[in-house]
């Protein structure tokens, strides 16, 4: 394995709040046909068009009736939890996760998405034969690769990685994997599949640990204390149509433990750090 190619700086794309917001009146509203399944997700996702006044889009359908059965989520919630997710994100102002909405499909309620479509760019993860990861990335851990052979898993120093190092954090997601992050070709990154977000409990697994323990930016800082806020206002109530009030309490105390320590947070010896497969 050779050193991965070196990510060179790059200003975060700014949000287009007023895009995303017509896409998600879109997926609201608008008429959803199936077009087939996307058969390597591990709950049924279907790709589905989106129509509405002339205008159409593509996006994925996650029906309720299609999850399968969690030891340690509810029945039933993951639809919620992803929009949840969503709204999360769209409070912080980073834009991280696409346009989502809880609606009425051919399947019944479930979760309707905006479809990302992905351009190929620098690697934003991988495996390198070092002790330490070169400039421009961020070691996450050693790796099994077969043979009695390890390597050292990276992720790229990326300041659309590290806000959502924070978001990840803040939403308690369990299951943050690299064919989770999408980059575009404008230049914006997102995250997708937070069906295992929002447990009381802390299961935070994620391949983003290359910040952990590091001081938050200020930029983190700032959006914290509005997220602080904003759970006690308006998002607070719309989270409660989606997860419940206790993880609603417990989304409040991560984000004020976030500020007291001022800190990405370090992982913990209770739950797996890393989700398995990595991708």
């Amino acid at each position: 394995m050779s050193a991965p190619e070196r990510i060179p700086p790059r200003s975060v794309t700014p949000v287009d709040a007023a895009a995303d917001a017509a896409a998600a009146e879109l997926l609201a509203r608008g008429e959803l046909t199936v077009r087939g399944r996307i058969r390597e997700a591990s709950n049924a996702a279907l790709l589905c068009t989106v129509a509405l006044d002339g205008r159409e889009a593509s996006c994925v359908y996650k029906p309720v009736a299609g999850e399968r059965p969690l030891w340690d989520f509810p029945d039933g919630t993951l639809a919620g939890r992803e929009v949840a997710a969503y709204e999360v994100s769209e409070a912080t102002g980073w834009g991280l996760v696409p346009p989502t909405v809880l609606r009425d499909g051919p399947y019944g309620e479930g979760m309707c998405q905006l479809w990302i479509d992905v351009t190929a760019e620098a690697e934003l993860l991988a495996l390198v034969d070092a002790e330490e990861p070169e400039p421009g990335w961020r070691a996450i851990g050693l790796a099994d690769v077969g043979e009695g052979r390890t390597a050292l898993l990276v992720h790229a120093d990326d300041e659309r990685l590290r806000r959502l190092a924070v978001l990840d954090a803040v939403i308690n997601n369990a299951d943050r994997k690299g064919g989770h992050l999408l980059p575009t070709a404008g230049g914006r990154l997102y995250g997708i599949d937070h069906g295992v977000t929002f447990n009381v409990e802390d299961k935070l697994r994620t391949l983003l640990w290359g910040w952990a323990g590091e001081p938050l930016t200020e930029e983190a800082v700032g959006v914290l204390k509005g997220l602080r806020g904003a759970l006690g206002a308006g998002l607070g109530a719309r989270l409660a149509a989606l997860i419940t009030a206790a993880e609603i309490d417990a989304t409040r105390a991560r984000v004020d433990a976030l500020l007291a320590s001022g800190r990405h947070p370090e992982p913990g010896g209770e739950w797996p750090a890393i989700p398995w497969p990595p991708v």
